[in-house]
C-alpha cells in the first residue's frame, strides 16, 4: 500500500475529494491544497488517468516535523528512496515554504538532495551516480513546520489532456474548466452552454465528463518510464478507462464566441479531444445568443477588465448577460471573474459566491441555480 496526494487548486479541495471517492480509493483526508489517499501501485496510474480537477498526483514518501536543518536531513534520509529512485534514476528537488523555521527553500532543496544522495550511497554501496535513467521529481514541501517529502508521478500539470496544443487569450485551464461544471447542477442529460467560450474548455470538458472520458487518456507521465510502473499497468489502465466511455451518450453541448477564429480553434480543440460532433459551436455575440431550451446550464470565463479589456466593455458585456438569462429563469448561470462589480452589472446578488483562483488571478466564481421545473 502506498499514500497517494492529489494536489488541488485553492477553493477545489471538495471537488477533488468527491474525484478521488468516485474512483473508489480510500482512506481519504482533506488538507490545505491536496487530498491524500491510499492505493496500489498501479493506481498511480489510475489517479493519473481520471482525475479531472487535481494538478498532479504526488507519491508521499514521508512526513515528519523538521524545525532545523538537521532534522529536516535526517528525517529525509530515514525515508526508502531506493524503493523508487534506481542506481541510475536521474532526481531533482523542488521546495516550497510556508509560514515554516526552515523558510530558505533553496537551502532546503541542496539539504533533501544531499540526504537523498547519502541514503542512495548506502543501499547502493556506491559514490557516484550517473543519473542517465528515469527521472524523479523529488519535492520538499514544509507547511507550519511539517516536512512533507513526495515524488511527482505525473510530469506535466494534469491539466495539460492533449487536446489544446494551442489556446485563445486567456485560457482557462482544463482542471479548473471540469471543476467549474462539478460545482453546478449540470447532469449529462442537461444543456450546458459556454456564451464566451473562447478555444472552447469549458464545452470540451463538458462533453468528456457527459461521455464519461478519462481526460488523461491519450497522454504521456513521467511515471510511465519507472521500473516500479510496467508498461502493462498503463495497457490496461487506458483499456479500462476506454471501455468506460458511455458510447450511447449524446450530450447537448453549446459553445459561442464573438469571435470566429477562437470558435474555429475550438471546433479545432474539440475534434482533437474526440468530442468534435458533441458540441454546437457558432459565431455570435453574446446579447445575440438565443437559450437551447429550457433548464440548462450556463458557466463562462468572461473577459475580466483586468487582463482583456476596458472596465466600460466588460459592463457592457455583464448588462448583456443579464439580458439573455433574464429572459428564461429555468437557466443556470455560473460566471467566474475576478470583477468585484460583477454582481452590480448583473443586477442581482448572487445565490453562491466561491473564492477560486484562476492561474494567480484571485476571483469569485458567481452561481444563480434556475428555477426547477
Amino acid at each position: 500500500m502506498i499514500r497517494l496526494i492529489a494536489t488541488a487548486a485553492f477553493g477545489l479541495e471538495a471537488v477533488v475529494k468527491r474525484e478521488v471517492m468516485a474512483l473508489g480509493f480510500k482512506d481519504i483526508s482533506v488538507l490545505d491544497g491536496r487530498v491524500d489517499f491510499s492505493g496500489e501501485i498501479a493506481d498511480i496510474a489510475k489517479a493519473n488517468i481520471w482525475l479531472r480537477s487535481a494538478d498532479r498526483v504526488l507519491l508521499n514518501m514521508g512526513e515528519f516535523t523538521a524545525l532545523t536543518f538537521d532534522e529536516l536531513f535526517e528525517g529525509t534520509k530515514a525515508l526508502e528512496w531506493e524503493n523508487w529512485i534506481p542506481v541510475n534514476g536521474k532526481f531533482t528537488v523542488t521546495g516550497k515554504s510556508v509560514r515554516s523555521q526552515l523558510f530558505s527553500v533553496p537551502d532546503c532543496q541542496a539539504i533533501v538532495k544531499k540526504a537523498i544522495v547519502e541514503r542512495l550511497k548506502t543501499r547502493y554501496r556506491v559514490d557516484w551516480f550517473k543519473e542517465d535513467g528515469p527521472e524523479y521529481k523529488a519535492q520538499i514541501g514544509l507547511l507550519k513546520d511539517r516536512a512533507t517529502l513526495t515524488i511527482d508521478t505525473s510530469g506535466l500539470g494534469l491539466h495539460k489532456r492533449g487536446y489544446r496544443p494551442k489556446a485563445a487569450a486567456a485560457p482557462l485551464k482544463e482542471t479548473l474548466a471540469a471543476a467549474l461544471i462539478s460545482l453546478t447542477y449540470w447532469r449529462r442529460e442537461r444543456a450546458l452552454l459556454d456564451p464566451l467560450c473562447g478555444s472552447g474548455t469549458i464545452p470540451i470538458e463538458g462533453a468528456m465528463m457527459a461521455r464519461n472520458i478519462a481526460p488523461g487518456t491519450a497522454r504521456g507521465f513521467v511515471s510511465e518510464t519507472w521500473p516500479q510502473m510496467p508498461p502493462h499497468i498503463w495497457k490496461n489502465a487506458r483499456e479500462e478507462a476506454r471501455a468506460a466511455v458511455i458510447a450511447d451518450s449524446r450530450p447537448l453541448i453549446f459553445g459561442s464566441d464573438i469571435d470566429p477564429d477562437a470558435v474555429k480553434l475550438a471546433e479545432h480543440n474539440a475534434k482533437m479531444a474526440g468530442v468534435g460532433e458533441f458540441i454546437r459551436f457558432e459565431t455570435k455575440a453574446l446579447k445575440d445568443i438565443a437559450l437551447p431550451g429550457k433548464s440548462g446550464v450556463a458557466v463562462c470565463n468572461p473577459p475580466y477588465a483586468e487582463r482583456l479589456g476596458t472596465v466600460s466593455e466588460v459592463e457592457r458585456l455583464y448588462g448583456d448577460m443579464r439580458d439573455v438569462f433574464g429572459r428564461d429563469d429555468t437557466w443556470s448561470l455560473n460566471v467566474i471573474t475576478p470583477d468585484e462589480f460583477f454582481e452590480k452589472i448583473y443586477g442581482k446578488k448572487a445565490v453562491s459566491k466561491r473564492k477560486l483562483f484562476n492561474g494567480r488571478i484571485k476571483t469569485d466564481y458567481y452561481q444563480y441555480p434556475g428555477r426547477k421545473i
